[in-house]
């Protein structure tokens, strides 16, 4: 395998994770869509000590990036809601947090 198809191998299986992903976050199973996430992360770093591409691969990539772009972005819309949802649910937590404090402030 060459220098530059590997650099592609390596951009198609982040791809495929990403399409996961997607299938995960569709399937509303978040906490497999934050394990496919360390995943990906690990294979993006991967590709720091790559730095070459050729014409043809450049192309290839192209069409990986853009994939990978797309299946982004619909992720991110699919989170929103359950961030949105977190985030009143930690909201809620810490305002009972400063009643609870407050209160047991002024038994003692």
């Amino acid at each position: 395998m060459s220098h530059t198809s590997s650099i592609l191998r390596q951009y198609e299986i982040i791809a495929g994770i990403s399409t996961r992903m997607l299938v995960e976050a569709r399937a509303n199973n978040w906490d497999t869509v934050v394990a496919l996430g360390e995943q990906y992360q690990d294979a993006v770093e991967s590709l720091r000590a790559i730095t070459s591409l050729s014409d043809k691969d450049r192309e290839g990539r192209k069409k990986l990036l853009a994939k990978i772009l797309d299946d982004d972005a619909s992720i991110r819309m699919l989170a929103r809601p359950e961030l949105e949802r977190l985030g009143t649910l930690l909201g809620n937590m810490r305002r009972q947090q400063t009643v609870l404090h407050t209160y047991s402030s002024t038994i003692s």
